[in-house]
């Protein structure tokens, strides 16, 4: 069995008994979800850091991306990788595990634990596959506001995410502005742009003309679309990157030769790197799931639920730090001033932060000292806002 092989089992493993706590949601607390049926019984699989105090008033809900999870901040049970957010997350750090009580869980239709495509559908006995009811942000942000009910916290201190949990940042300050006291979205937008949507479509397509995703039920057969899976992968990677990054780490470099083979081989290092992305993602991502957040995300739209982005905060409390990147051409620096002209137009509290980097959209998971420098800037100032002793320096 090769490595990646051992990784996809593992991963597999993780989809019903997550190395993680889990909070089981039974048939008397089904979740209403934007599809119009209501999911029960249900999992959420999360992790947690740090103490919550006394007055349970320093939770800090971490709310991942498209294809992270809830390991935020410890080795990565499949992967054997640090947590995908240890730049930001631990004791000491910006978002500070000596201070604060950090909560991260995996996403509806996620596939580490929480209820997903890969999970057993207990009416059947076999996995879910596209059985299970279309998931939203919003159902997202639903199944994560049960989840801090049942840790029985009434206010959140901060809720902070990159990208597609940006998205889930700004839909929890919209949908529960009273238990969101701070809100932190980065190198996110209010809702998913036409290109990006053509985007996520490519990956889907790419999964779905795999011969093994047998109609989304690769698992009745054994198989797995990985070749698929793969493909979609790299195609994602790139709108992840800048062509600034992508020039000066790879440039025009021949990968491991002298000269061209002229053939189809890898000949250049950014096809071999993509080629790498790729083989690892299979090892620790389901296809379906992917089919499910990339649609969640396409469906984002605040204005569109609200009426107006305005009227979407309008009297908000909520205390906002919008951050975004120079050289993210994924969710642009406008996508980010359309937030805070909204929120400024609602009455919030918003300050905005522009990195100059040329990272590119994953600049969020990086260490970037302008992103950590306004992550714990903006923290120490809510703390103190809020009144929590020794939370702020």
């Amino acid at each position: 069995m090769s490595s990646s092989e051992a990784a996809s089992d593992l991963r597999l493993r993780e989809v019903d008994a997550p190395q993680s706590q889990v909070a089981h949601f039974g048939a008397d607390q089904p979740l209403s979800m934007d599809a119009g049926v209501d999911l029960s019984p249900f999992t959420i699989a999360y992790q947690t850091y740090g103490t919550l105090n006394a007055d349970k008033s320093n939770a800090v809900l971490i709310c991942h991306a498209l294809t992270g999870d809830q390991h935020v901040a410890n080795v990565h049970p499949v992967t054997g990788k640090p947590g995908w957010w240890e730049i930001m997350v631990g004791p000491g750090k910006p978002i500070d595990t000596d201070r604060y009580f950090v909560i991260c869980s995996n996403v509806l239709g996620g596939c580490m634990g929480t209820t997903g495509p890969a999970s057993i559908n207990p009416a059947t006995g076999r996995p879910w596959g596209l059985d299970l009811p279309v998931v939203t942000i919003r159902d997202m942000v639903r199944a994560q506001a049960m989840l801090i009910d049942r840790l029985g916290i009434d206010q959140l201190f901060c809720v902070a995410g990159g990208s597609m949990g940006g998205m889930q940042v700004l839909q929890w300050a919209a949908s529960y502005p009273q238990r969101v006291f701070s809100a932190m979205p980065i190198a996110a937008a209010a809702r998913h742009s036409s290109q990006n949507i053509a985007f996520h479509e490519v990956g889907r397509q790419a999964v779905m003309a795999d011969p093994d995703w047998r109609a989304g039920r690769y698992f009745d057969h054994g198989v797995r679309p990985l070749k698929g899976l793969a493909v979609a992968r790299m195609a994602a990677h790139i709108t992840y990157l800048s062509d600034e990054a992508l020039q000066r780490k790879f440039g025009r470099k021949l990968q491991n030769r002298a000269a061209p083979t002229f053939s189809f081989d890898a000949d250049f290092q950014i096809e071999s790197y993509l080629r790498h992305q790729g083989s690892s993602f299979v090892a620790r991502f389901d296809a379906n799931s992917y089919l499910y957040v990339t649609r969640a995300m396409d469906y984002f739209d605040i204005a569109e639920d609200y009426g107006s982005l305005a009227k979407a905060f309008k009297g908000t409390r909520t205390r906002f730090c919008v951050v975004s990147f120079t050289s993210d051409w994924l969710f642009p620096t406008s996508e980010s001033r359309a937030v805070v002209h909204a929120l400024n137009a609602g009455g919030a509290a918003v300050s905005f932060v522009e990195v100059d980097t040329d990272k590119g959209h994953d600049a969020f998971l990086l260490d970037e000292p302008d992103l950590l420098a306004a992550t714990r800037g903006f923290l120490d100032s809510a703390a103190r806002a809020r009144g929590l002793m020794g939370a702020a320096r």
